[in-house]
């Protein structure tokens, strides 16, 4: 029993399924905090949604014409009523713009990174340069990702969404993505990492992330760039700092 509890806990969501109307399972920090705020505030949309309705149902039932045929004057108007229903709301909103402004900022923080690596959009496919890294012939490491079309998907791959080159990070590294477009806007977006950032041309965008576990985390461009905006997928994958080092080795030479 013990067995099947450890191979079940280690099984994540880390890629889209059919129908899913849930969150992928966290793989970074940020993630975790968006999906931290994101319930908090479903909470209190929760409680204000029940209070709301029970105040219509009640108002509708114990204040309808038959059992008070004649209108009190101070149904029309009170100002107690008035300063609650102005002020509750008030510290709600309060409630929430704390966490979310402090969540905003700490995700748009770029910690000293670890590694660097710079990422172009293009139609219809990405471009990566691991620029702190050479080859032997003294250029950068870098390659692009194509989709991997569905006559050339083997067992257990899925469809419109594996490619033929991953991004390979380590684990519990900061890593910082510039981005770009080459063409037109596109949008990087990998949903278990928390990242969505646009790729603009001829602007760079900079983002900060650190994957707490190994995995192999499935995004797609997440803005309408073109007829094949749907056919241009993400795969990062998370290795360990002796396995990244051995495959930055063999992207080397």
């Amino acid at each position: 029993m013990a067995l099947f509890i450890s191979n079940f806990n280690s099984i994540f969501n880390d890629a889209a399924e059919p129908w899913q109307l849930g969150f992928q399972d966290t793989a970074a920090p940020g993630f975790t905090g968006l999906v931290t705020l994101h319930n908090t505030i479903g909470f209190y949309l929760i409680v204000i949604s029940f209070a709301v309705f029970w105040v219509i149902f009640s108002i509708a039932y114990y204040y309808n014409s038959n059992n008070h045929p004649i209108a009190l004057k101070y149904l029309t108007h009170g100002t107690v009523i008035e300063l609650i229903w102005t002020i509750s709301p008030a510290f709600i909103l309060i409630a929430i713009a704390f966490p979310s402004f402090r969540l905003l900022y700490l995700m748009d923080e770029v910690i000293s990174p670890t590694l660097t690596i710079k990422v172009v959009g293009h139609q219809w496919y990405w471009s990566y340069e691991y620029s702190d890294f050479v080859t032997d012939q003294g250029e950068s490491i870098d390659f692009d990702s194509y989709m991997i079309p569905e006559s050339d998907l083997e067992l257990g791959q899925f469809r419109l969404l594996d490619v033929d080159n991953k991004l390979i990070i380590p684990v519990d590294c900061h890593i910082r993505l510039i981005v770009t477009g080459a063409d037109v806007i596109h949008s990087y977006a990998v949903p278990s990492l928390g990242l969505k950032l646009d790729c603009v041309p001829g602007r760079l965008n900079q983002v900060s992330f650190l994957a707490e576990r190994p995995g192999t985390f499935y995004g797609q461009c997440s803005e309408i760039c073109g007829v094949w905006h749907g056919f241009m997928p993400i795969v990062v994958e998370a290795v360990s700092s002796p396995d990244f080092l051995v495959w930055i080795d063999s992207a080397s030479q």
